[in-house]
């Protein structure tokens, strides 16, 4: 006779295990996860109805989306077409293989990446985040970077992005050594952004240390394919027509992201209109996240320096949005509000952060690993912060030494 008994799995009506021990709660087993995901959803559009009207507020969500996919996204696509063509370009005639060689002592210490980093931080600098998108598509570009480095490379070109808009605002606005220190603060801010965010992709995944993105077979046939037999011309006119290709591909996968993501970031960032009426028109809403951050103003005054509860609405607004961010700018210094210092912390958490919270996910997506995201905003967050404080204690060490008025 077999006194063996088959083994006994743990069920959901009793949570009890093989060896008569309690297995973990878990809510999903009394409470449907289709129920909490309509209870939150119905929960935010009850919210954002009761305070906006819900008339207005549905107008107001159609509005905000089609502006930021005609206003935001193309502009986003024409960029990372212009973005691809170049960084083929760059890749076709050894710009990349040059960069790499020249700035690996750099770029390996301090961002744990290889030399050809650099070329998607100035793009970025120049353009915005998703350029670094388009130059990663370039298998010739990519065959630098272990799977870590690769992934990191969001975190990496975000904290460059649109840094000559934010620098080149700032001294029209009057001020000219200043932003260079928030470039400065920008740059630890992206050091420690990308670092923490590789630390936190391998103790996900180990085994990225060590696996590469392209092959080097597959870099070595696109290479012959590239160059034999096609004359000057027709290899400058191929990099420029498929780069550009490479860049459209992209400014279509950012397109949820941004939607979405920036959508849902304006309604909670942006108030009624200048009346103090809802009209359904884009970009109204609720106002919450800097009311929040009002609550806790004497962190920002402490950590940034900020002298007026008004100012920490910049960096809640770049979180969605660096340029509606800036849009800030002319009427905080029309109120007396704006410093020297709140400049210099302005343009750190400017371009650090970037609207990195409507970027992350369609950049991450664009690369094929969406898994990570969560893991991206918080290690961009801590980066964009970084940024600031370091920004706000370089100003201020500069006026003890009395190097600047």
């Amino acid at each position: 006779m077999d006194n063996t008994s088959p083994e006994i799995t743990t069920t959901p009506a009793t949570g009890i295990t093989a060896k008569g021990k309690r297995s973990s709660f878990s809510i999903t087993r009394y409470i449907p996860s289709g129920v909490i995901c309509l209870a939150v959803v119905f929960g935010l559009f009850w919210y954002l109805g009761s305070v906006m009207g819900m008339a207005q507020m549905l107008k107001t969500v159609m509005a905000t989306a089609h502006d930021l996919l005609l206003n935001t996204v193309f502009y986003l696509m024409g960029i990372c077409v212009v973005t691809g063509a170049l960084g083929r370009l760059f890749v076709e005639f050894g710009v990349v293989s040059m960069l790499e060689k020249i700035l690996k002592p750099l770029m390996g210490p301090l961002f744990r990446l290889p030399g050809v980093a650099s070329l998607g931080a100035v793009m970025t600098f120049l353009s915005d985040n998703p350029a670094i998108i388009s130059l990663a598509q370039e298998k010739r570009f990519s065959s630098y970077f272990k799977k870590f480095q690769f992934i990191s490379l969001t975190n990496f070109g975000t904290a460059f992005g649109m840094g000559l808009l934010v620098m080149v605002f700032m001294v029209g606005q009057g001020y000219f050594w200043q932003p260079l220190v928030g470039f400065a603060g920008a740059f630890v801010g992206c050091a420690v952004s990308t670092r923490l965010m590789q630390r936190f992709i391998l103790k996900a995944y180990p085994h990225f240390a060590t696996e590469n993105v392209v092959e080097p077979d597959e870099t070595l046939e696109e290479k012959k394919e590239a160059t034999d037999d096609k004359s000057l011309f027709i290899r400058i006119l191929n990099s420029l027509l498929d780069g550009g290709r490479s860049g459209v591909d992209v400014g279509i996968a950012i397109i949820p992201g941004v939607l979405i993501i920036s959508t849902l970031v304006m309604i909670l960032t942006f108030g009624a209109s200048a009346d103090g009426t809802y009209t359904g028109a884009a970009y109204e809403g609720v106002a919450i996240l800097p009311w929040l951050a009002e609550k806790v103003n004497f962190i920002f005054e402490w950590l940034f320096g900020f002298g007026d509860p008004h100012l920490v609405a910049f960096p809640i607004t770049a979180l969605g949005a660096v340029g509606a961010a800036l849009s800030l700018v002319p009427n905080f210094i029309e109120q007396g509000w704006v410093d020297g210092n709140a400049i210099a912390v302005f343009t750190a958490i400017g371009m650090c952060w970037s609207g990195y919270l409507s970027t992350h996910t369609a950049m991450l997506d664009s690369l094929g690993y969406r898994e990570l995201t969560t893991k991206a905003i918080l290690a961009h967050t801590i980066g964009g912060i970084c940024a600031a404080i370091f920004a706000h204690a370089l100003y201020m060490l500069i006026l003890f030494l009395g190097i600047a008025a």
